[in-house]
């Protein structure tokens, strides 16, 4: 059987420490990553007009993909524009089905800095009509 002193569960208390200090720093790096916004151009608001092609409400951010024309270009592309979280888009009204594959969407972003199609979601509307309160317009 072995004894404890003081001085071995000190030790062992300083080990313990420094591991959760590690692990702390660890996930803390990846929580910063995760909430760091820094693709998108706040400065900036475009409009994307066009189809449904998948919506996706899970967390950690619901996704919104739609297909439609560049306005720079002319050319149809695909945008991947970022939402909420599903938990504060409940709240806001939006449902896990306010979005089908499939319908006309008109969505107001914040474009992405380096210009591919896609950005963070300031408001959408669905077949005409506005997903959680405001229409685009007037969320701009």
């Amino acid at each position: 059987m072995r004894i404890l002193t003081a001085a071995t569960h000190a030790a062992a208390s300083r080990a313990g420490a420094f591991t959760a200090a590690i692990v702390g720093l660890l996930l803390s790096g990846a929580a910063y990553a995760h909430h760091s916004f820094a693709m998108f151009d706040f400065e900036k608001t475009a409009t994307v007009e066009g189809e449904v092609v998948k919506f996706e409400f899970t967390n950690p951010h619901i996704w919104i993909y739609v297909r439609g024309k560049d306005a720079a270009t002319g050319k149809v592309a695909e945008y991947a524009i970022e939402g909420g979280s599903p938990n504060a888009l409940l709240r806001a009204g939006w449902k896990r089905d306010s979005v089908k594959a499939g319908s006309k969407a008109v969505v107001s972003i914040h474009p992405l800095k380096s210009g591919e199609p896609g950005g963070s979601l300031i408001g959408l509307e669905i077949d005409g009509k506005p997903i959680g309160g405001a229409t685009v317009k007037q969320r701009l």
